[in-house]
């Protein structure tokens, strides 16, 4: 039986904003809804090592869901991070700060980490996955005219590789290209597999 049939008897929520991680889960032709909005304050302690921040930020954001979990209820929650050396390069302020993070990023090789949190009422398994991503060299024209015409602020490092700036910016990438978009989900599916194997059954 494929994934998708084995989750129907399960109600998944996917708590994101992200229109990426949507349009990727939905591909996948696993049955979603979406979550409402709700508030959780992004920060994670200054002591985490760069890596550690997107699983811990994805697991903060699942117990910052406002709603108990119901017993056939799967809550999804995700957090992707640039890392450039040992810093975290979150989503820019303003189009200054794009286009300064766009030349750091030039030229230059970088991480981008997904944390993903699974949780049921009974279970919770977060993970994360790691890409690589090399940028050519960037033109200051080329990083104008894509802060001016795509939507760098709200992705963390200000791009998105399934824009423009992917397609004639990035030489190489080592790992899942969907989980630079934002959800690694090859892995999210084995992840689930598994998840919903050790789940006690409503009806037992």
């Amino acid at each position: 039986m494929l994934l998708h049939d084995k989750l129907k008897e399960y109600n998944i929520i996917l708590a994101s904003a992200s229109p990426r991680r949507r349009e990727l889960l939905r591909a996948t032709g696993i049955e979603y809804h979406t979550a409402s909005k709700f508030e959780c304050e992004e920060c994670y302690p200054a002591t985490l090592i760069a890596e550690d921040v997107a699983p811990y930020l994805a697991r903060l954001k699942s117990h910052a869901y406002p709603t108990a979990l119901g017993c056939n209820d799967l809550l999804i929650t995700a957090d992707t991070t640039v890392i450039l050396g040992n810093e975290v390069l979150g989503k820019p302020a303003t189009t200054d700060e794009a286009k300064a993070m766009l030349r750091r990023l030039s030229g230059r090789e970088h991480s981008v980490v997904t944390g993903v949190t699974l949780r049921s009422n009974v279970r919770e398994r977060t993970f994360a996955a790691i890409s690589k991503v090399r940028f050519a060299h960037l033109s200051d024209e080329q990083i104008e005219y894509y802060v001016a015409n795509y939507a760098p602020m709200d992705k963390a490092g200000a791009y998105g590789i399934q824009e423009w700036i992917g397609y004639v910016g990035i030489e190489a990438i080592e790992g899942s290209f969907y989980n630079v978009m934002g959800l690694p989900v090859q892995r999210l599916c084995r992840e689930l597999e598994c998840f919903i194997e050790a789940l006690p059954s409503c009806y037992e």
